[in-house]
């Protein structure tokens, strides 16, 4: 029997071998089969390893989907080296730190992109370890990815990056994602190959994707849902990826008619957009089969109206975090709409489910991640000694096994499919001028699930209103972190211990 590879150089290898002719990437400026897929990403690795990134090295990607981005993060593998995806939303300031902090030698960063150029706002003079910025060409033909590529034309570099490509192990580390924490700093989450490739296989499993599949990936690829369950998702199983640099409903449905795609992933809010569209029955969406949603409440009426109305044959949702390399529990095609409403499925990818006596969701197995970057006391606190990890959100299990999440022992809220810790917020806010005290809440919203409220104390005479304070967080985070809503309070409501009483906010809206 064949054994299934373990690292992401190893199944490029096979798939290149197995499926050489077959579609691997589709966008508007490029087609790539797997065996066109493979030469690029050598090339591409080659090019690293002249510009002396070196084995272990950490390459930070900050793009939207492109296939750039693809053979970007498969060759920073290929090379032996590590990918630091970088949220597109981020401020400079946000993308500096992680770049700071990993050391990044080298990042891949979008040229103009919606009209804005971020990489060109960063701060070389606190990076000093970065030594190269390529480009990608996205709004405006500014990129030097042609001329990057180009160095990795030589037999010695080619040589030098397929023997680390052979040399990878799956226990080596493949990726940092950054998940923000509740002190306020995000946490860079380390995982291996055989993590990052064991939970995008089970994910797959579940829908039962094949090299038949045709996948439109509108989550981005920085994310967990876009990069794991998305790229390593395709490259093992030999479907073709479409990926979308942004959510345009009208151009998802007529990608979807174009390239008769079968496998479209998303928060509940895209459903409900493309269901809702006035547009939609003058495209032909009947390929799609397969479904999956979450990180938000899904009305049992969306699925419903997704397998009648899309005629999806296959609609699941799922619950993962980052620090599970991205998975967790998953429903299966057999469950019916209320099972896939309700819950989040049963464990996959070798996990161990466990509520604790706080009613804490708790997950151990092989994919819990290696740990936090530079943190061993943030690890200690996070995978106890029995190798289980604490979520932080509360939950139940049903008599067939079935997570359903009824609370979050953190304030996290989760705002168009990303995660917002408020703890991050109020750190912002405490450094506004006029500002004594700040609490900040998620509130329903019916196209994002949920966004930001703060709540503010002023300081005596401080000449402070909301577009005040909506501004200054607008300056120093990512849109999707900016508060929506600000109130003032003449004092926060605390407990005897002198915590903010976050409940008591919630009443209040």
């Amino acid at each position: 029997m064949t054994s299934v590879p373990q690292t992401t150089p190893a199944v490029l290898d096979r798939i290149s071998r197995t499926l050489p002719d077959h579609e691997a990437v589709i966008t508007a400026d490029r087609t790539l089969t797997y065996a066109e897929l493979r030469e690029e990403v050598r090339r591409a690795a080659a090019a690293l390893v002249e510009h002396g990134v070196a084995a272990g090295d950490r390459v930070a990607i900050w793009s939207p989907n492109t296939w750039h981005w693809v053979v970007a993060c498969l060759a920073t593998h290929w090379a032996g080296a590590v990918v630091v995806p970088l949220n597109t939303r981020y401020t400079a300031a946000e993308a500096e730190d992680i770049l700071a902090r990993t050391q990044a030698p080298l990042l891949i960063a979008s040229g103009v992109f919606l009209g804005a150029d971020r990489a060109a706002d960063l701060d070389r003079t606190r990076l000093p370890e970065l030594r190269h910025i390529v480009r990608v060409p996205i709004d405006t033909d500014d990129g030097t990815w042609d001329q990057f590529v180009a160095a990795g034309d030589d037999d010695a570099a080619l040589a030098i990056a397929d023997a680390r490509a052979a040399a990878v192990r799956p226990d080596d580390v493949s990726d940092i994602l950054f998940t923000s924490g509740t002190t306020g700093r995000s946490k860079g989450v380390l995982c291996a190959h055989r993590q990052s490739l064991a939970g995008s296989a089970a994910w797959a499993a579940c829908g039962q994707v094949t090299s038949r599949d045709r996948y439109l990936c509108i989550n981005p690829f920085f994310h967990n849902f876009g990069y794991k369950a998305g790229i390593l998702a395709c490259l093992q199983t030999g479907a073709t990826l479409i990926p979308q640099l942004t959510f345009n409903p009208e151009q998802a449905m007529r990608a979807v008619a174009e390239h008769h795609a079968t496998v479209l992933p998303g928060p509940p809010t895209i459903y409900q957009t493309l269901l809702d569209h006035p547009k939609r029955a003058e495209f032909n969406l009947s390929s799609l089969r397969f479904a999956v949603t979450g990180a938000a409440v899904v009305p049992v009426v969306l699925i419903e109206r997704m397998q009648s109305e899309l005629d999806i044959d296959t609609v699941l949702t799922a619950y993962g975090l980052t620090e599970a390399a991205g998975f967790g529990t998953m429903c299966r095609a057999e469950d019916d709409a209320v099972t896939v409403a309700t819950t989040c499925g049963r464990p996959i990818a070798d996990f161990e489910l466990r509520i604790d006596s706080t009613g804490e969701v708790l997950l151990r197995g092989p994919n819990v991640m290696l740990g936090y970057l530079d943190d061993p006391e943030a690890t200690a606190a996070t995978i106890d000694a029995d190798g289980w990890l604490h979520t932080g959100d509360i939950g139940t299990v049903d008599g067939c096994g079935n997570l359903r999440i009824t609370d979050r022992l953190k304030d996290m809220y989760i705002c168009g499919g990303f995660n917002v810790y408020p703890a991050e917020i109020e750190q912002v806010l405490a450094r506004l001028p006029g500002v004594a005290e700040a609490a900040v809440i998620g509130v329903p919203d019916e196209r994002l699930g949920e966004v930001g409220k703060a709540f503010i104390v002023r300081l005596p005479d401080a000449d402070l209103d909301e577009q005040a304070v909506i501004a200054h967080t607008r300056e120093h985070l990512a849109n999707f972190k900016v508060p929506r809503f600000v109130e003032f309070l003449d004092t926060l409501p605390r407990n005897p211990g002198g915590k903010v009483v976050k409940p008591q906010l919630r009443e209040r809206v």
